[in-house]
């Protein structure tokens, strides 16, 4: 879905720890995502894969914001809370897991 959004490309995919997955979505040579869905994750493994509801929302960068939203809104999602600010123009979108995520454009 973030690929299709906002133009990035699947970096990497696979294992993780336990009977986790990881997929790394993001520019091709720049800033990326990196998405985990767990499994059964053994006692000493690092606290952050056992926490949930740990982030507050993921801000993404576009230069045209109003491509950007109409790509949301094809996709199926619900615009909200734009604004017009300093620096820039934003609005959020709750995605199919609960994730807010913020869309600024700072042209």
């Amino acid at each position: 879905m973030l690929c299709g959004l906002f133009d990035w490309t699947l970096r990497w995919s696979g294992p993780a720890t336990g009977t986790g997955r990881s997929v790394h979505v993001g520019e091709p040579d720049g800033t990326y995502v990196a998405l985990f869905t767990g499994g059964v994750v053994g006692a000493n493994s690092f606290h952050s894969y056992l926490t949930s509801e740990a982030m507050n929302h993921i801000g993404v960068v576009v230069d045209d914001i109003d491509a950007a939203e109409a790509r949301v809104r094809k996709a199926g999602f619900a615009p909200e809370n734009h604004a017009d600010y300093e620096p820039g123009k934003r609005f959020y979108f709750t995605e199919g897991n609960g994730v807010e995520i913020e869309v600024v454009s700072y042209s």
